[in-house]
């Protein structure tokens, strides 16, 4: 064999060795399953409650007519700003006129009566005064009956000239009803505020309410100064709120503008409690209202708007956190068995030998431990640790809007595996991974 042949089989061997090396190398590579990870860390956190609800003025006052009549006056149009103590409206007064008119001449007659009344009283008083003093100086001059007959007739004119009194106190307090109905014809702004609705038209009646009628709703007259969003809150979430959070509002009408407010209310029953639902067959879903004030409204704000609120429960500095995705939940009693698996004959030599001796109590003890198993879930994170992934049980706290809080079970610059999320459920402790971001798949929907 020549010296080039040589050289030639020595250089393929090499390249059959390097070749193979390589090959190597890459399938190990290959092996494992594929995930993402992402070192344990500190963030800042805030758990958050998202509710919808509606803007609204924190003072608002509905008017309503307390006499039915035609308008006649109508001076505010809707939008419009008013002063507490304004005229707004009046209604036809010719009616409620004639009715004072009336009054006040029923009172005069009533007067005049309590002053004749009067007068007989006196005339009545002073005969009785004349004949009792002729009886005590001289028993002859009248007799017994005349000082008795007297006394009455006094007693009679005392009688009539109260009545008459009372009449006279009736007939004011008919008159007062009068005026009142009267002035109630002109109906003014109770508060400062604006025209937030106009029901009514010059010319239209307004109606008195009654117990089947609530009669008609004239206007709205609001105070803007103080704007709240009165939110709808699940019941599962109103726990987590308190009076004094700080929220973060987004309006439809104002789709670039976030406003800031603080809780200020929380309702202690529900919107629509139980009851309401009752025969109809469906599960009534239960909110509370939740009042949040907003900080410096501007003037643009109407009532009635759109909002969604961000309710800030809970904030943690600095915190330890682990993605959302990355906790799951495993079987501690299939973890345990996982981890027996290699001492598991003796067990099955023992059944053996005992047959089919299987009693009551060991059924019994079976059934306890299967229900004790369905409650000793744990939740956790896989762990990567040399290409193996590890589960370790971990204590969460408050939830952010991307990642857990950590209370216990792993350190800054633990490497977790957080994705995909199917990957995650079916993983097992021990399990090699590898690490390839370009070739892990989309986080899959939480089924």
């Amino acid at each position: 064999m020549t010296l080039r042949a040589k050289i030639a089989i020595g250089v393929l061997v090499v390249t059959v060795l390097v070749v193979a090396g390589v090959l190597t190398t890459l399938q190990s590579r290959n092996t494992g399953t594929q995930v993402r990870t992402e070192e344990v860390g500190r963030r800042d956190l805030e758990a958050i409650v998202t509710a919808s609800g509606n803007i609204r003025a924190r003072r608002t006052v509905d008017i309503s007519s307390d006499v039915s009549g035609r308008i006649v006056e109508l001076n505010v149009d809707e939008g419009d700003d008013v002063q507490e103590g304004q005229v707004l409206l009046r209604i036809d007064q010719t009616q409620f006129q004639a009715a004072v008119a009336q009054s006040r001449a029923g009172l005069s007659q009533r007067e005049a009566q309590a002053a004749q009344q009067n007068a007989s009283l006196i005339q009545a008083t002073r005969e009785y005064d004349r004949m009792q003093g002729l009886w005590t100086r001289d028993s002859t001059l009248v007799s017994r009956q005349q000082v008795d007959d007297a006394g009455t007739q006094a007693e009679v004119a005392q009688a009539l000239y109260t009545a008459a009194a009372h009449g006279v106190d009736q007939a004011r307090a008919t008159l007062d009803e009068a005026e009142d109905r009267l002035s109630k014809t002109t109906i003014r702004a109770p508060i400062s505020g604006k025209v937030t609705r106009l029901n009514i038209e010059l010319g239209e009646t307004a109606i008195v309410g009654t117990m089947n009628n609530p009669g008609s709703l004239l206007l709205t007259v609001s105070d803007l100064s103080v704007i709240e969003a009165v939110m709808q809150v699940d019941e599962t979430d109103v726990p987590e709120i308190s009076i004094g959070d700080s929220a973060a509002l987004e309006l439809d009408a104002f789709p670039d503008t976030e406003f800031a407010g603080t809780v200020t209310e929380i309702g202690n029953s529900a919107i629509r409690p139980p009851s309401s639902a009752a025969g109809t067959g469906q599960t009534p879903t239960i909110d509370f209202e939740v009042v949040i004030t907003l900080d410096n409204p501007p003037v643009e704000l109407r009532p009635d708007l759109s909002t969604t609120a961000d309710i800030v429960t809970e904030v943690r500095d600095h915190a330890l956190a682990i993605p959302i995705i990355a906790l799951t939940i495993r079987d501690r009693s299939e973890q345990e068995e996982a981890d027996g698996n290699g001492s598991g004959g003796g067990g099955e030599s023992g059944n053996d030998e005992a047959g089919d001796g299987s009693t009551e109590s060991d059924n019994t003890r079976a059934v306890g431990e299967d229900e004790e198993d369905e409650e000793e879930e744990e939740e956790g994170v896989f762990v990567v640790r040399d290409g193996e992934a590890h589960f370790v049980p971990v204590a969460v706290g408050i939830a952010g809007q991307e990642y857990f809080e950590v209370l216990s079970g792993l350190s800054e610059g633990d490497t977790v595996v957080s994705g995909p999320y199917q990957r995650i459920r079916e993983l097992t402790d021990g399990e090699e991974v590898r690490t390839d971001s370009a070739s892990v798949e989309p986080d899959e929907p939480a089924s």
